[in-house]
Parts: C-alpha cells; sequence; structure tokens
C-alpha cells in the first residue's frame, strides 16, 4: 500500500461526517479549503441546499442495485473533495445512496486541500479538478481505478461551452446545474457500476 493512500485513509470521513463537518464551518462562515472568500462560502451554502435535496431525492434504479449487489469483493471508494465544489455537490450524493445499495464498498470521503499528495496523483489534464473517486481493494488498499471529476455528459457540455465561449462562466455553471437536474443521477451511477464491473 503506498503511504499516501495510508495517510489520506486516516483522515477519511463517512458521508455522515463530511456532512456535519460542512455545515458546523457554514455555520462559522467559513467554507472547507485552505483558501477562504465571499464566493467559496456562497458556493457552499448553495451546495449545502442542493445536497439536502438531493439527499431526498436521488434513487438508484432496480438494475444498479442488482449491478452493486452482484460485486462480491470488498472495495473503498476513496473520494476527493471539497465543500465549495458544485460538481462533487451533485455527486456525492449518489456516491451515498450507492455505497448504501452496496454491501461491499465503502464510503470515505477526505478533503483535497488536506491531502496534497494524494490529490498529485489524480490530477485531470494536470488540474487539481474534484471530486475524484479512487477504488481501492478493502484488504491491501492497493488502487484499481479512478472516476471524475465529472460524468461523460457533463464533462463534454464543459469542453463544448468552453470551446464556443473560451471560459467556463456563471452561465456555464448554470447550465452544468441544468444538466445534473435533468440526469437525476444516472449517469454517474451507470459510469461507476461500468468502474466496478470491470475490476
Amino acid at each position: 500500500m503506498e503511504n499516501y493512500i495510508e495517510d489520506s485513509l486516516k483522515r477519511s470521513y463517512t458521508y455522515q461526517e463530511y456532512r456535519s463537518l460542512v455545515t458546523k464551518l457554514l455555520k462559522e462562515g467559513k467554507s472547507t479549503g485552505n483558501e477562504q472568500s465571499d464566493d467559496l462560502l456562497h458556493y457552499s451554502e448553495l451546495n449545502e441546499t442542493r445536497m439536502n435535496r438531493l439527499d431526498k431525492t436521488i434513487a438508484v434504479p432496480q438494475n444498479i442495485q442488482e449491478g452493486l449487489a452482484a460485486i462480491r469483493k470488498k472495495y473503498i471508494w476513496l473520494v476527493l473533495s471539497e465543500g465549495w465544489c458544485g460538481d462533487a455537490a451533485q455527486i456525492l450524493p449518489i456516491l451515498h445512496k450507492m455505497d448504501e445499495s452496496a454491501e461491499n464498498i465503502t464510503l470515505q470521503l477526505v478533503f483535497r486541500d488536506e491531502n496534497e499528495e494524494l490529490m498529485q496523483h489524480f490530477l485531470t489534464n494536470g488540474g487539481r479538478a474534484i471530486p475524484k473517486v479512487i477504488v481501492l481493494d478493502a484488504d491491501t488498499k492497493e488502487i484499481l481505478a479512478d472516476w471524475g471529476p465529472r460524468p461523460q455528459g457533463a464533462k463534454q457540455l464543459i469542453l463544448d461551452y468552453k470551446a464556443a465561449h473560451g471560459v467556463v462562466d456563471e452561465t456555464a455553471k448554470t447550465d452544468l446545474q441544468m444538466w445534473y437536474l435533468k440526469d437525476k443521477g444516472l449517469s454517474t451511477q451507470q459510469e461507476l457500476l461500468g468502474v466496478m464491473e470491470g475490476l
């Protein structure tokens, strides 16, 4: 097992612990992470509302439940995240529902800025994009796969917008949130099940 994996697992949180910590910081007028700003606080507050809604509305379809139930080995999903990240707010509640449906998957969350070495091993096109799901063998802690920071359809939407407009602005972020709303978490579930079935 890599030392940075072991170190990050020691600093990891359950979904409930993560949610509680983010909520506690918000009550103190803070966001997670090394940087503090009005914008990050605003995004964190939006995400808190978003995650509260998704915790109530996200469902795991029968075919995905059956696929997860068929997983025989034990795995850990170690996920890099931050409370201000819009994609994380959309994806973490989905991961939590999948974790609840899968007897052999354990979800553990870590904050990106507290786990620099881990993040450096899972960059996306050289950037520290989150959320990032790292699939570990639960017994050996061997890295088996990774996924993220967003499902293919959402990724393509941002790529197309950037190609057309040169920047990812507030309009792009709104379009992305609408995409997630319409998708209802299905793309993330299907892609992650595909990752697990390929192991």
